[in-house]
């Protein structure tokens, strides 16, 4: 799988957000506020685990096809791999 500029942006976005978090804490932010950005930095890795396992799918089904191979277990390694996010 080629790992594309869009997923690293959005993975550059997430490190942004961590930073914040860390800047929060360390200026002694109300806990509430902090908890409110933790939830948005566990979305958006949760949003690029799933982009990550559809792009591998995606690659890996097509491989299979070229290759005249069955797709179920790319897709049984995908599911494993959402299920192990989670």
């Amino acid at each position: 799988m080629e790992y594309t500029q869009e997923l690293k942006n959005r993975l550059k976005r997430l490190e942004g957000q961590v930073r914040g978090v860390i800047r929060m804490i360390e200026e002694g932010q109300h806990c509430k506020d902090v908890v409110t950005q933790l939830s948005a930095v566990r979305s958006a890795t949760d949003r690029a685990i799933g982009y990550i396992v559809a792009k591998n799918l995606e690659s890996c089904i097509r491989e299979a096809d070229q290759e005249g191979k069955n797709a179920e277990d790319a897709i049984q390694e995908a599911v494993n791999m959402i299920v192990k996010s989670r």
